[in-house]
């Protein structure tokens, strides 16, 4: 845990508790106190009318303040977003950042793109914004995959990287992101997700003493190109700040573009831009992955069109989803507990995707891909001496159950 979210969690809980306590201090009697303690005379009784009016008009304005705290609780994902921003100071004109203003002019002018990609945001924002606010980020972290890959989940670059945080292949590998021809972590978005906001506090607490604009500089253009820029600059007498660094042309942008969104998002109105409404909670839940199923299977048991299941699970580059290699299935909300139901269900014998038959030209390489198992479990599975010697309508378990 780190320090931010320690802090941020001690100061949530003390809240709470002195909201409890201000509900609890004007709890109403009990009927045994009232009896107790029942007036004799008209002086009593009007000094207990009083109280009793007091004590209506506390717990009145005792409830209008939890209910006005309720209300002040994010409705959607942008005001989330925008109540967890702390880098406001940075975007500002007066900052004298002509790099942020730039890319704000820049953005600005084509507010079309900016509409198209928020709305390509839609399943995805409100749950990378719990993941940042959970760490204690500043929730501008929450918008790097806004200038990596436009919230494409899909998208790659010339270079290799890929997904929505464009993590490069030995990068994914190092962060545990696997990858084969029916699996890629990079592509999943909760995986990947993970495995970035864990590469930006590695890189933040191992090279920059927590500073997350140099390990943000690092995520675009490598640890060893930034800190030989923080060395140079620091032998020139500045601090070695993001802001005094001479880097490559793409990480000198990199940080204002982020910035320069944000302001944006902060003030849709005043730069002419409309924001989809997405709603403050998921829009998906993770069932776990009990037994292989295909998408098309999952979606029917779901009772969720196959293409919508395809969207939210763009590492799965097969079809299919195994325990194996997949820990959970993303569902839309609401449809999670048919998943969940069937899948925690025996499969029926007669399922066969229980088994493969082999055919002409397979190799076990061949299946297991096809199914997304690896091949020397094949091989363990189905107790096979000979796994180069593959006879067509020989049948291979796809299981060890």
């Amino acid at each position: 845990m780190t320090y931010h979210t320690m802090r941020r969690r001690l100061f949530g809980f003390a809240s709470s508790l002195s909201l409890l306590g201000a509900l609890l201090a004007t709890a109403p009697y009990s009927l045994e106190s009232q009896a107790a303690t029942m007036p004799a005379d008209r002086a009593t009784l009007d000094a207990t009318s009083q109280d009793t009016a007091t004590l209506a008009r506390s717990r009145s304005q005792s409830m209008a303040t939890f209910w006005g705290a309720l209300d002040l609780q994010p409705k959607d994902a942008w005001e989330r977003l925008r109540a967890s921003f702390e880098w406001r100071d940075q975007w500002r004109a007066d900052a004298g950042h002509a790099r942020v203003q730039h890319w704000i002019d820049e953005y600005r002018s084509s507010p079309e793109n900016i509409a198209k990609i928020t709305e390509r945001a839609r399943p995805w924002l409100t749950w990378i914004v719990q993941q940042v606010e959970a760490r204690g980020l500043p929730g501008e972290i929450a918008l790097v995959p806004f200038i990596e890959s436009s919230f494409d989940p899909e998208a790659r670059s010339h270079f290799g990287a890929a997904g929505l945080w464009q993590i490069m292949p030995r990068t994914g590998e190092a962060l545990g992101l696997r990858r084969n021809n029916a699996w890629d972590g990079r592509l999943d978005v909760v995986r990947s997700t993970e495995a970035a906001l864990d590469y930006i506090e590695m890189q933040a607490d191992q090279w920059y003493e927590g500073d997350i604009e140099l390990s943000l500089a690092a995520y675009n253009a490598g640890a060893g190109t930034v800190n030989q820029a923080v060395r140079l600059a620091q032998s020139q007498g500045h601090a070695g700040e993001y802001w005094d660094l001479s880097l490559p042309a793409e990480t000198m942008d990199y940080v204002p573009k982020l910035l320069a969104i944000a302001a944006i998002i902060s003030e849709p109105q005043r730069y002419g831009v409309n924001l989809p409404d997405i709603e403050g909670g998921p829009a998906f839940a993770q069932v776990p992955v009990t037994r292989r199923v295909t998408l098309d299977e999952a979606a029917r048991l779901a009772g969720v069109p196959e293409q919508r299941l395809a969207e939210l699970n763009p590492g799965l580059r097969a079809g299919v989803a195994h325990p194996h290699q997949v820990d959970n299935l993303l569902v839309p909300m609401g449809h999670a507990q048919r998943l969940v139901a069937a899948l925690g269900s025996p499969m029926n014998d007669a399922d066969d995707g229980a088994v493969h038959v082999v055919q002409r030209g397979d190799t076990l390489s061949s299946i297991a891909s096809q199914h997304a198992v690896a091949a020397a479990d094949l091989v363990r599975w189905n107790g096979l001496d000979r796994p180069d010697a593959l006879q067509p309508g020989q049948q291979l378990t796809l299981s060890g159950g």
